[in-house]
């Protein structure tokens, strides 16, 4: 199977990086900087042991790649750009491809569906970064992270098991799952910090906030029947990098990097809808969602909020 890559940051920089190290047809689909760096210079992945530049080939729009069917397309981009990427891929690639969404959230694999028969979902845990065009770093060595898959909504077929099987081969713990959601549904629940870690900064200052949001987002899964599996982060085995350890995850990297958006919509937001949808409140997550968003809009950078600042914000808005 050939992988095209649609959207080659930190995630998946790293993925199509180590299976085109370990022998398979990678192409990547990179944007602005990113790509011509990539395309004139290679991309570069440090990991804790080493550093490589890779001659992958890289292309601007899904447009540029002569697709063919069985194709397997790994969806890497932040949730809110997948509708208009997908609208994209759509155009120019027939629908017999694979895609697999390697993305955080629930809402992608919805989203690919209403284009394609044959969607996959892929539970990222994977502690890397994109700060600088053309280059990653990843602070796991040598397991690279975890990506697990399965047909989505559920089910297990050869295609899945044939990815697990290709992203062992290429450093990663892997596991063909049939109810690959579950765990998807418990890494969003994970991912409800990731706000909290750009607003304030990494530490534990923001702890009690995490744990509140997080009970919110528990709630609101038992009030929709949503069962979500434990799923462990890794970051208690990152390793430093070049002498640097990882600040911060995706959304902590966005504000760093000024892109003007987060993701918090369909994370923080995710449990918001279900919220309203089964009678549950959820003042933290909202609160959260809209702080993160305000602070993309207006370029600031991440760690500039205090705890205290947050829980009188929280009492301001709802008396609690």
């Amino acid at each position: 199977m050939r992988f095209v890559v649609y959207g080659a940051g930190a995630i998946g920089g790293t993925v199509g990086a180590q299976l085109f190290r370990h022998g398979h047809d990678v192409t990547l689909i990179a944007r602005g900087a990113h790509y011509e760096t990539v395309r004139d210079h290679g991309l570069r992945l440090d990991t804790p042991d080493e550093s490589v530049t890779l001659d992958i080939p890289v292309v601007s729009r899904p447009a540029d790649v002569k697709f063919a069917p069985g194709d397997v397309v790994l969806l890497a981009m932040k949730t809110q750009d997948t509708l208009a990427a997908l609208a994209e891929l759509s155009a120019a690639a027939p629908p017999e491809i694979v895609v697999a969404c390697a993305q955080n959230g629930v809402e992608n694999e919805r989203l690919a569906l209403r284009l394609f028969p044959d969607v996959y979902g892929v539970c990222v845990v994977l502690p890397a970064a994109f700060s600088e065009p053309g280059v990653i770093e990843v602070y796991l060595a040598p397991v690279t992270g975890q990506l697990d898959v399965g047909r989505y909504p559920r089910g297990d077929d050869e295609t899945a098991r044939s990815l697990a099987e290709a992203f062992t081969g290429a450093t990663f713990e892997s596991q063909a799952r049939p109810d690959v959601m579950r765990y998807k549904y418990g890494k969003l629940l994970n991912n409800l910090g990731n706000a909290v870690e750009a607003l304030l900064g990494p530490g534990d200052q923001g702890k009690e906030i995490v744990h509140r949001a997080r009970e919110e987002g528990a709630a609101c899964l038992r009030a929709a029947g949503v069962d979500a599996a434990d799923v462990r982060p890794l970051v208690g085995r990152s390793r430093p990098v070049r002498g640097r350890r990882r600040t911060g995850g995706s959304t902590y990297q966005s504000l760093q990097r000024g892109t003007g958006a987060v993701e918090v919509d369909y994370l923080n937001g995710e449990i918001v809808l279900l919220g309203r949808e089964h009678g549950v409140p959820t003042p933290v997550n909202e609160l959260l969602r809209r702080l993160a968003n305000r602070s993309a809009r207006e370029g600031r950078a991440p760690g500039r909020m205090t705890a205290e600042e947050f829980w009188t914000a929280l009492e301001e808005n709802t008396g609690q």
